[in-house]
């Protein structure tokens, strides 16, 4: 399962959302989503047009984890 690590590296360059969202030329609402949902599908483009903005190789922006299936079996 892919990751999306959008607000931490935001938050480590300092970056608001509001600033991000100004850079990026995302919408505010998408952007707020990927914050509360960073399992959230995205377009390649959307992923490229964040990370420009943040000045970082898109790459940084995500990282692999391990589905939880066995968390779910249990519920």
């Amino acid at each position: 399962m892919i990751r999306l690590k959008i607000k931490e590296v935001a938050e480590t360059k300092k970056m608001s959302m509001r600033k991000l969202v100004k850079r990026s030329g995302i919408a505010y609402n998408t952007l707020r989503t990927i914050y509360r949902d960073p399992y959230r599908r995205v377009s390649t483009d959307t992923l490229d047009r964040i990370a420009t903005a943040l000045e970082v190789d898109a790459s940084e922006l995500i990282e692999s984890v391990p589905d939880d299936t066995s968390e779910d079996q249990t519920k």
